[in-house]
């Protein structure tokens, strides 16, 4: 495992490494992803030890138990984490993917290709499959990694981390190519997102609050996975136990996770039949709703939940652009012309129409595994796979053609 040891934290070792890691062969980086499962399994009961210590440190700490949710590893979710990078070594090379083929006017034969971005930062909370996921699709894209955990995930990062390290290493891959960054090191961190040039891009994948940290602070690209505070319009022909099912899904399936719902939108001509409806059902599931202005700004993140009524479609797109963060929105309704409305008028990476705001995700989109959700728009919107940690080429075969 590969620590920063001081406050400077220097990453032309993964610079170099990941240069040998983007010329290897599609099957080299894919068995690099099949010994990296298979040493995962093989280490079950040590990374669920680590997690366990990690676990037992958040409960102390007073962690939600959402976030506790999202911090623990169960011997079917690790299975999971396994499968996931299988499934990423699964997936077509993304760096063979000609984008682009053509013969100019002067004879030049031009092709535009998919190529590594170089070295990506991902910074991410207490989420330990997130270590994996962004392992695995930066091996698979060829890119070097420099990965920041969070404190309250370390010990189960620096198991994960070991497993990936050992696969590279068995591949004749440095393992200097994915770095794992000591979560204490604020200094050497703020440092390294300040120094043009020492990353290619950085993926925070967390709150608003650490957004708003790396606007501030970094001199690198930013490719936002942010927070998710994100919406259930309940319109006025919703069918009743359509509505429940999809709001109680979207509020209590992970409600600590990013693309779970935080507010609920219901059409004040259903306030006094279906809202009541959905409030209790809401309160049977064990959901506390939070009244006042600044809880329609806020991502909970555990089982709590803004209500408010609008008049009418427009007024609850109007509502969704001013307080949510871009990532994904649900109308149920039974009316097309309101749907149609709804999804050309909400600004969001995913806008729904009559299914839960859950779906937002790499693998159930067919991506694979995901570094996490963009609500950025430029470069990648939406879920981060494989095509969104490459960048592009132009290669132009001539004869002697000068200008």
């Amino acid at each position: 495992m590969t620590h920063a040891a001081s406050t400077f934290i220097d990453t032309a070792p993964v610079r170099d490494a990941a240069r040998k890691l983007g010329q290897a062969t599609d099957e080299t980086r894919s068995a690099i992803l099949r010994t990296f499962a298979a040493k995962l399994r093989a280490a079950t009961a040590g990374v669920l030890a680590a997690n366990a210590d990690d676990v037992a440190r958040g409960v102390a700490d007073g962690l939600s138990a959402a976030l506790i949710d999202r911090l623990t590893l169960t011997p079917d979710g690790l299975e999971g984490v396994c499968s996931a990078v299988e499934d990423v070594a699964a997936l077509p090379d993304p760096l063979a993917e000609v984008l682009e083929e053509r013969t100019l006017a002067n004879g030049l034969q031009l092709t535009k290709v998919r190529v590594p971005f170089g070295v990506v930062c991902v910074v991410y909370e207490a989420r330990p499959n997130v270590t994996a996921d962004a392992a695995a699709i930066a091996i698979r894209t060829g890119n070097g990694a420099v990965l920041r955990g969070s404190r309250q995930a370390q010990a189960s990062n620096s198991a994960i981390i070991d497993c990936v390290h050992a696969a590279l290493s068995e591949h004749d891959i440095d393992p200097a190519c994915i770095m794992d960054v000591d979560p204490a090191d604020r200094e050497g961190f703020r440092e390294l997102i300040a120094t043009e040039g020492s990353v290619d891009l950085v993926i925070p994948r967390g709150g608003e609050g650490l957004k708003k940290f790396l606007y501030e602070h970094a001199r690198v690209p930013i490719l936002a996975a942010a927070g998710g505070n994100c919406h259930v319009f309940v319109d006025k022909t919703a069918e009743r136990e359509m509505a429940r099912d999809i709001v109680l899904n979207a509020k209590t399936h992970r409600p600590g996770v990013c693309n779970s719902a935080e507010t609920l939108l219901v059409h004040e001509a259903r306030a006094h039949d279906l809202l009541p409806y959905l409030l209790a059902h809401l309160n049977n599931a064990g959901v506390e709703v939070v009244e006042g202005e600044e809880a329609l700004a806020t991502e909970f993140l555990d089982m709590k939940i803004a209500v408010t009524t609008v008049a009418s479609v427009e007024e609850a797109i109007a509502h969704i652009n001013k307080y949510g963060t871009g990532h994904s929105e649900a109308i149920v309704t039974g009316d097309g012309d309101s749907a149609d409305k709804f999804v050309r008028g909400v600004d969001a990476a995913a806008v729904y129409v009559n299914a839960s705001t859950r779906f937002t995700d790499g693998a159930i989109f067919g991506m694979g595994a995901e570094v996490g959700i963009s609500t950025n728009k430029l470069h990648a919107r939406g879920p981060i796979g494989l095509r969104e940690l490459t960048t592009t080429k132009y290669i132009v075969y001539g004869d002697g053609q000068i200008r």
